[in-house]
């Protein structure tokens, strides 16, 4: 079916004329202060019989009026906004930064009565039914405070503990580096960091009224500092990461390094 003749059939189920929400939308443009919001008359009659597309103000303007979310009706228009996390995963950009969080995750709901977690296993065989997470910032306990970071692939901080290109998931409610007890590199806590220029990740200590960053060893980059909190601020505690194994990006590559030479300082 076509997203006029959807949003015709919505705003008739409704008991609404043109002038209803032509009158609704001059409302909504008043109290946001911006004309755009406006739909008039022509321009709804466009929208569901000549299938024009509404631009995203009309659009907000019409889940407005007719309680639909905006995202019912991006669909409509062939628009996956579920989608978008995922694409998002196709084009890895060099600079680390914080990133958008997915719609909704999928998660097991039920595993099978068989499932030993003691046992290494495909996840795939144990589970008997997926269901999806929501909104994923803001589930459990998290209270919101959850964000998404995205390692840069001219960031080599941390490799080979943080490959470029890997997705990180940050608590921020860690505002400040910890003084923690750690034995070895994978119990080192590490944070995600506002460079005001830009983003960071690894691990970092406190001296002086300077934010230093320590790399790991193996990454062949010198440490860094910052002073803080003119120059930098910590976002977050890094509480989870997701990462490609083998992908082209995850090897040093001699040319690359040296176009983006100036991203991160190297050992001599």
């Amino acid at each position: 079916m076509l997203p006029g003749l959807r949003l015709r059939q919505v705003r008739e189920r409704l008991g609404l004329t043109y002038r209803d929400v032509e009158r609704a939308s001059l409302e909504i443009a008043s109290r946001r202060g911006r004309p755009e919001f406006i739909l008039h008359i022509s321009r709804l009659a466009d929208i569901e019989n000549r299938s024009a597309v509404p631009g995203i103000h009309k659009l907000y303007t019409l889940a407005v009026v007719y309680h639909l979310n905006p995202a019912e009706i991006m669909k409509w228009y062939d628009v996956p906004l579920h989608e978008f996390f995922a694409d998002g995963t196709l084009f890895p950009p060099p600079e680390t930064h914080l990133a958008a969080p997915p719609v909704s995750l999928r998660i097991p709901l039920r595993f099978d009565p068989a499932f030993d977690p003691r046992r290494t296993e495909l996840l795939s065989r144990m589970v008997e039914q997926w269901g999806h997470l929501e909104g994923a910032l803001a589930s459990g306990d998290s209270n919101g405070r959850l964000a998404y970071g995205y390692i840069g692939l001219a960031d080599r901080r941390m490799v080979p503990l943080l490959r470029p290109g890997s997705l990180v998931l940050i608590d921020t409610a860690v505002r400040r580096v910890e003084d923690l007890e750690w034995s070895n590199e994978h119990d080192r806590p590490i944070y995600f960091v506002d460079i005001r220029n830009g983003y960071c990740c690894g691990w970092f200590h406190q001296a002086q009224g300077r934010l230093v960053l320590q790399p790991h060893t193996l990454s062949r980059c010198v440490p860094e500092s910052w002073r803080t909190p003119e120059e930098a601020e910590v976002v977050g505690r890094v509480v989870g990461v997701v990462t490609r194994l083998n992908e082209p990006w995850s090897n040093l590559n001699a040319e690359f390094a040296a176009e983006r030479g100036d991203s991160n300082k190297k050992v001599p």
